[in-house]
């Protein structure tokens, strides 16, 4: 399923916080798991993470280092035998920790001083539909640094992951 661009959905937690972003995009693909909760699918979707994602990922993780930056993982680095009604807000996926957890809607994200990111699986129009939406608010020169290189990263990655649901 090859996802498209969307708009982040009126009814995402993280629909408040796109007013002060400094980056947000979503992506949108048709659902074949509609009775699935938010979190199983995502859950499904990252197990399938494409190897040249992971190995960006790691190359990620070696550069940053230099600068004093997280090593983030990567995003298929979980627990695979976890199922998804077995995760609490505060528990990790891969590269992030859950912070909301609905039927329909799970958010993700990882906050430290250069940025706070948060990445929702929202399912819309009665599960049919999946949309993944990710929020950015970059608090430093270093954050803007970053996100620099990891836009048009970003921009390739999201779609490759989310057309593996």
């Amino acid at each position: 399923m090859k996802p498209r661009l969307a708009c982040v959905p009126e009814q995402s937690v993280l629909q408040p916080s796109l007013h002060n972003a400094s980056f947000f995009d979503a992506y949108e693909v048709e659902n074949p798991q509609a009775e699935r909760s938010a979190l199983a699918i995502w859950l499904d979707t990252v197990q399938k993470t494409p190897r040249w994602v992971n190995q960006s990922m790691a190359l990620r993780n070696a550069v940053v280092a230099r600068l004093g930056l997280k090593h983030a993982g990567d995003l298929s680095s979980f627990d695979f035998s976890k199922r998804a009604h077995d995760y609490q807000v505060g528990d990790r996926v891969g590269i992030f920790t859950v912070y909301a957890i609905s039927e329909n809607e799970v958010i993700m994200g990882e906050i430290d001083k250069h940025l706070d990111v948060r990445l929702s699986l929202f399912k819309s129009d009665h599960g049919t539909r999946v949309v993944v939406s990710t929020v950015v608010h970059v608090k430093n020169w270093l954050g803007h640094l970053y996100m620099f290189f990891v836009k048009p990263m970003h921009r390739i990655i999201a779609p490759t992951v989310l057309s593996k649901i």
